[in-house]
């Protein structure tokens, strides 16, 4: 698989003589093919619906582009409900799955009707406690512990997270919500992250199916709705093979027939939260090559930093990177590609081989569109770039400017301090 950007160079240095780099783009046609294509796999299932993960890329005008097509909003904090409320999604358009939560922000969420999906069964007495009474609609988080595995594969290990509740747990809480007035009930769990199979959903539906006709059998629960979360990942790589919707959503009905029709239960409908599969591949960092150094290696020091980026910085993760104009030319020359961050670690490529890079080269960073802009934060009094949206027609908008000084300095807006830097 070769790795091709979304845009051409010529579009890019037009949006740059408007929006300096460094900036994120976004493609608008890629996010709604792939948001009509999720739709079209899951039609099957006549109550499906998204709660795309807002904490991927919280910003209100990819999150409508998403509305239309159905998806709802999956929050984990309350400014994120905020956001959500501010562009109309309120009710069963919202999903609060948090953890560690204030009791606060579960009264917000209750009064916006969002569907709370509780992390833990301490949560149970802290939001009855709160409202008054519990919402006759709840969601609970399953975690299974142990290893969760494909094929004897390790996919990941839920024992580890601090994310759910255990099986007890989870039998007790149903039994609890639905002595105090709970009447509809959804569960929920994420097991794995960036899976690149399309074996992990109907694995994890299987699992959950299951423990659902079991919490049904055994509790009484009317159990509406069961979510699936995210964990369906991207090809970050050029050499990985890309998840295939419609061939997951087979898988996942095959086990909805085999174990919940077969139950009784064919009206449970299937949620999911999606946040990288759905905007990941449709997102670029835009950077350019402004300082080369030659010591003990080779570098190429760029106008963005892990301020824009944090994910090859955090956790050593990939990026593919195409130097724009020359995607045709031999991969010949071997760099560190860097920010320019008080930290060895702010690098976007380590000994990657890409073709020779000049000064004022524009660098494409792939698959920034989820977990990219979100991550950001001001070290180094470093700011956060624009995000440009590349819009079906060919033309650009800008849907976040860049951040300023005087965004940095805000927060001192009450102290004399804040006047002197502003001046």
């Amino acid at each position: 698989m070769i790795k091709k950007p979304f845009t051409t160079k010529e579009k890019l240095e037009e949006i740059a003589a408007v929006y300096p780099t460094p900036f994120h783009i976004y493609d608008e046609e890629g996010i709604r093919k792939n948001a009509e294509n999720l739709y079209k796999a899951f039609s099957w299932n006549k109550g499906f619906k998204e709660y795309f993960a807002v904490k991927a890329t919280p910003n209100p005008f990819i999150i409508n582009i998403l509305r239309e097509y159905g998806c709802g909003c999956d929050c984990s904090s309350v400014t994120e409900l905020m956001l959500s409320k501010a562009i109309g999604a309120v009710g069963d358009d919202v999903m609060f799955s948090s953890n560690d939560t204030p009791a606060d922000e579960f009264k917000y969420a209750a009064d916006m009707g969002a569907i709370i999906n509780l992390d833990d069964i301490s949560h149970i007495a802290i939001v009855e406690k709160t409202l008054g009474k519990l919402p006759e609609k709840m969601s609970c988080r399953y975690n299974p512990g142990g290893y969760f595995t494909i094929s004897n594969n390790i996919m990941d290990n839920p024992g580890d997270a601090k994310y759910g509740m255990t099986t007890e747990q989870l039998f007790e809480a149903f039994r609890i919500l639905r002595s105090k007035g709970v009447k509809e009930f959804g569960i929920h769990a994420f097991l794995a992250s960036n899976t690149v199979t399309n074996e992990y959903y109907p694995t994890l539906a299987k699992t959950l199916f299951e423990v659902a006709v079991k919490l049904r059998d055994e509790t009484g629960a009317d159990i509406k709705f069961i979510n699936l979360s995210g964990g369906i990942g991207i090809p970050y790589r050029p050499e990985q093979e890309p998840n295939d919707i419609f061939e997951i959503s087979k898988g996942v009905q095959k086990v909805y027939n085999d174990v919940l029709a077969k139950a009784g239960m064919g009206d449970v409908a299937i949620y999911t939260e999606l946040g990288r599969f759905m905007l990941a591949p449709y997102g670029a960092l835009v950077t350019r090559a402004i300082n080369e150094k030659h010591t003990h290696k080779e570098y190429i020091g760029v106008d963005a930093c892990a301020v824009n980026l944090m994910r090859p910085a955090m956790y050593g993760a990939y990026h593919h990177i195409t130097v724009m104009g020359k995607e045709d030319a031999a991969c010949d020359h071997k760099y560190d590609v860097t920010g320019s961050l008080c930290e060895n670690n702010d690098k976007f490529a380590i000994d990657r081989m890409l073709p020779k890079i000049e000064m004022g080269d524009l660098i494409y960073i792939h698959d920034t569109g989820a977990h990219g802009f979100a991550m950001g934060y001001n070290y180094n009094g470093k700011l956060k770039s624009a995000e440009i949206l590349l819009k079906s027609d060919k033309s650009f908008e800008l849907i976040r400017r860049a951040e300023t000084p005087a965004d940095y300095f805000r927060t001192f807006d009450c102290f004399d301090f804040y006047k002197k830097v502003t001046e």
